[in-house]
Parts: structure tokens; sequence; C-alpha cells
């Protein structure tokens, strides 16, 4: 029995974990052509071994257009699928933690440079730059080149793409998929008021603003094993004083989700905007997943600058979220679930080779995975 709710198993969707910390995806920039490279193997090796319940794989785009800096990982070809399955097949030869992959299209934000370079958006002229699309003709911020606006054929077309990557994902053994819904890219730009200004049966009312990503979930569920969990990350709000999303219409889209055999989700915000005033702080957004979680019964996940370990176990224990998700706190200290558990008195599996590494002042913390 564990003492804590952090430390304690959940299931999501059927798939078990050994507790409720989950590792977010985090674009590490660093693929070629789409094609994962030995810096995933090693990020992710270490990430591994962290003794989080979950391990969620950065935004990997369904298409080349859909991948926010030609360093994005890509999961739209067989060269893509091949070069992931080797990372993965290292992964798993020393690990077990359920490994999940964010599945997304970036729209109207991709074509940008990597961020150590600047991170500003490359044109369609620009060697690694493309011709972006996007709702409605309407570009990110200062950028002078506009996306082209979606038709029925494009449409079609990432829907396709989304499907045809989770069928990808299916194959390469992924226990989880999720659908990157949040922060400004394609499926959020739909969702948004202030980036969609269709006029078609895809624009305008919240209804018709739902319709492509609730497609995409429906594409992307049909085509991934039905055993295993599809969950989504949302914006809770664009953070605007008007006329943006808001967290009203996030729960009639979390409650469509639920609906449509949704597992989880993943409550972050912003992203969409420049204009946005984000009130950055500790648990900033674990007011929106509470929110979230109050109008649906699927687990639900609260995100953004969860660094002490009381303060997630508050999290969970409270109800205000089922699991909480580290970012950037994990990449600073990847062994965060390890000091998290000797710090509340838990016990934790770690590899055999890091056994001899329990400090003598912390008893029983380490037990060794069957």
């Amino acid at each position: 029995m564990s003492r804590t709710k952090l430390f304690s198993a959940v299931e999501v969707g059927g798939l078990k974990l050994k507790n409720r910390i989950v590792i977010a995806p985090m674009c590490q920039y660093s693929a070629e052509d789409g094609k994962s490279t030995d810096w995933h193997l090693m990020h992710l090796g270490s990430l591994a071994l962290s003794g989080a319940g979950l391990l969620t794989l950065e935004a990997t785009a369904v298409s080349p257009e859909g991948r926010i800096t030609y360093g994005d990982l890509g999961l739209y070809s067989d060269d893509c699928e091949s070069a992931l399955g080797r990372t993965l097949e290292g992964l798993r030869r020393w690990s077990d933690i359920p490994l999940a992959v964010q599945l997304g299209h970036a729209g109207r934000k991709a074509s940008s440079d990597l961020p150590w370079n600047g991170g500003r958006q490359l044109g369609p002229d620009h060697r690694n730059g493309w011709q972006t699309i996007a709702p409605s003709a309407l570009p990110f911020g200062q950028n002078p080149s506009a996306p082209t606006a979606m038709d029925q054929t494009e449409l079609q077309r990432v829907r396709d793409a989304f499907a045809q990557a989770a069928k990808r994902a299916g194959r390469l053994g992924f226990d989880a998929v999720q659908i990157h819904g949040a922060h400004g890219y394609l499926l959020h730009q739909f969702l948004s008021p202030v980036s969609n200004q269709r006029t078609d049966e895809y624009g305008g009312s919240l209804e018709n603003r739902m319709r492509f990503p609730l497609e995409v979930f429906e594409a992307v569920r049909a085509a991934f094993p039905a055993e295993r969990p599809v969950s989504i990350r949302v914006s809770g709000t664009d953070w605007l004083e008007s006329g943006g999303w808001d967290i009203e219409q996030t729960l009639t889209f979390a409650q469509a989700l639920e609906s449509r055999g949704c597992a989880a989700i993943h409550v972050s915000s912003g992203g969409l905007d420049a204009r946005q005033v984000i009130p950055v702080g500790p648990n900033y957004q674990v007011p929106l997943a509470r929110a979230v979680k109050a109008a649906v019964k699927i687990p639900v996940v609260a995100v953004g600058l969860i660094t002490e370990f009381e303060q997630a176990e508050a999290i969970v224990a409270t109800g205000d979220a089922d699991l909480i998700a580290l970012a950037r706190t994990v990449l600073y200290n990847p062994r965060w679930p390890w000091h998290a558990a000797a710090y509340f008195g838990e016990t934790i599996g770690v590899a055999p080779q890091y056994l001899r590494s329990q400090p003598r002042q912390v008893r029983d913390l380490f037990i060794q995975p069957e």
C-alpha cells in the first residue's frame, strides 16, 4: 500500500500505471527529416529509467508540413516508423515504463527555426521552411507568410494523416496515443474563434469549431488498437480578455471527447495568440484541470510549474486532478520521481544497475522490477 496518492496506482483507459507521475511530451528538435536519432535514445533512455508512471514522447508530426520545426519527430513515412522503432527497441530492452506518443500538426505555427536559433518562423522560400496550412489564412503573430486556408481536400488529407500515424503507432507497440489539441497548433486553431474565421461547417459556432478536432479524434481512435487508450492535450484557455477559447468552451469539448471514448484529458493552456497574458506561477493551470475534472468522469492530468513534492501530492490528493505531468522539471532533474519517493517514504522500482545508488539514510526506497 502506498502512503501517498501520488504513488498509488491508477488506470487510464485500461492501461495500468504504477504511479500518477506522467512525463509530458517535450520537443527535442533533434530529428533528421522526421526520423529519430541517437539523441532521442539517450534522452528518452534517461527518462525511461526515472520511475515515472508514464513516458510520453514529444510532439510527433503526422505529416511533413505539420512539424513545428525541421528538427521535429514525424511518424508519416516508413523511414520515420523504422527509425522510431529502433529507438523504442532500445528503450524496451532496459525499461518497462509504459510509452505514449503525442501525435500533432502545427498548422500555422509550423515551419519554424530551432529554438536555440531564435525560433522565428521561416517562409516557404527558406531552405528549411515550407508553406503552412490553417483553418483560415491568418498568420501567427508577426509572421509575414500567411498560411493557406484548408479546403475539403486538405481536411480529409490531414484526418487521414492522423489515422495513418495512429496505425503506425499501433504497429510500433505504443501503449497509448495522445492527440495534441493545445498550444496554438492546428486542432487548437480550429477550436479558437481567434484563429478560425471560417464560414463553412467548420467555423462559427462552438459546435462547428469542434467538428474537425472531433473528427480527428474519431479517426485516431478507430485506427489505434481498441484496447489501448487515446487521450488528448488541450489548452483550457487562450488567456485573452475576450473573444478567445476559454474554459467554458473547453468543458463542452471535454464532454464531447469523453462521449467518443477519450481515455484522459491533459489540461494545459495558451499558445494561440501573442496577446495572451498568462499568470505564470506554481499551479497556475491547476484550476483549469479542476474545472475539467468536475465536468467529466475520465482521468484528468494537470501540468505547469509543478516542481515540489508536496505540491504534486496536494494536486492529486485533493482531487484537483488524477495525475500530474512534469516537463521542464524532469529535464532538470530526471530522477525527480526517485527523490519524491524518498521524501514520502515510498518505494520505487529501479533498474538493477542502479540499486546500489540508494542512499544509506533512506531505507527500502528501491525495489527491483520483476
